[in-house]
């Protein structure tokens, strides 16, 4: 019982640190930001309703950049100095844990997963660095911006390959453990961080949207890490959605600031890290399921338009721009969305629980 007192705590206290400390830092870094000029510029192909966001301080992600990793250092020491080990899953009464699973490297795929999400950090801060000095909305180029995503997932999986022996696997609802050849698994972890991270950049387009469905995705992360028993996969998913919350404060509509690619690139890699760290990426389809709207919205209209020679499904992607253009409110398009997500994570709390305590050996 004390053990699982201390793993409840530090999932709170990841929760509560990230949200203030990422709140806190905008009184500091907003400003800074206005004193820099390094505000957002609009393109002209770019919604034209968005032309008021001009000169709004963007890269503003680096706020829960911060706010995030020292809220996971509190809440580990803090934890370690309780006696507690959350680096450690643990076997208990209704958690699905699994005892025999192929390979290991559960501490791995933390730190792992952190260093992985800063790393794309970077990548987007060069992206939105690239466009504020320039003023223009082009950033990297693709070729760029595709080698260092391939780079940073190639090093990130070759990790997680040695940490588990070579022997990869991954947790499928309803179908449980499923092994795979290590080739196999550097293709599917490559597509898995190649379209989330892309899908969170493409949803962070109106005011609060990616913040606040991205609380609903980590908060349905961590209530599986509780029942599979993994607290630090937990304190991690606590902690983002916390700092998105925190970020909230000053995101929501009418932002004070805005993430940027700096932001949107770090909360993909993080949501893809936890899923990993619970052996289950697939959970993503679900649990991150505006994303995956997002993303096929922005696909199928690219696909459609080619096809046609210049017609459309929707009026712009991704869909979001779609509703603006149909009269939505940016309020409203977050609050229906983040409502849709948070549906969809339950639903994949679900299809954790039921898909895989059919596999769970007492």
């Amino acid at each position: 019982m004390k053990e699982n007192f201390s793993g409840y705590a530090a999932l709170l206290l990841a929760c509560g640190a990230a949200m203030g400390l990422t709140a806190a830092l905008g009184y500091a870094f907003i400003p800074w930001l206005h004193k820099l000029k390094f505000g957002q510029t609009i393109l002209d192909i770019g919604p034209s309703w968005h032309k008021h966001k001009q000169g709004i301080p963007t890269m503003g992600g680096v706020m829960f950049i911060i706010g995030i990793p020292l809220a996971l250092v509190i809440t580990f020491a803090t934890n370690a100095l309780r006696g507690g080990n959350l680096f450690t899953a643990q076997a208990g009464a209704h958690r699905l844990y699994y005892p025999d699973l192929p390979g290991g490297g559960y501490t791995t795929k933390l730190v792992a997963g952190l260093l992985m999400a800063l790393l794309f950090a970077l990548m987007g801060f060069l992206d939105d660095y690239t466009k504020v000095v320039k003023k223009q909305n082009k950033g990297l180029s693709v070729s760029q911006k595709s080698l260092m995503q391939i780079v940073i997932s190639f090093g990130y999986l070759v990790t997680l390959l040695l940490s588990m022996q070579g022997k990869p696997y991954t947790l499928v609802p309803f179908l449980g453990v499923v092994t795979m050849p290590s080739w196999l698994f550097l293709i599917f972890g490559f597509a898995v961080l190649y379209c989330a991270t892309n899908a969170v950049n493409f949803t962070d387009g109106v005011d609060g949207l990616c913040s606040s469905v991205t609380v609903t995705a980590a908060a349905a992360l961590a209530v599986i890490a509780v029942m599979r028993g993994m607290f630090g996969a937990g304190a991690m998913a606590a902690a983002l959605a916390g700092g998105c919350a925190g970020f909230l404060v000053w995101n929501r509509n009418p932002a004070k600031v805005i993430m940027g690619d700096t932001g949107s690139m770090f909360l993909g890699g993080l949501l893809v890290a936890i899923c990993f760290a619970l052996d289950c990426p697939v959970i993503l389809l679900l649990v991150g399921l505006i994303y995956v709207i997002e993303g096929l919205s922005d696909v199928l209209q690219i696909g459609y338009f080619k096809m046609t020679h210049g017609k459309r499904i929707f009026k712009m992607a991704p869909i979001h721009h779609h509703y603006e253009m149909s009269g939505w409110s940016e309020k409203k398009i977050v609050a229906v969305f983040t409502l849709v997500n948070a549906l969809g994570a339950a639903t994949g709390v679900a299809a954790v629980w039921f898909g895989l305590k059919l596999f769970v050996v007492s």
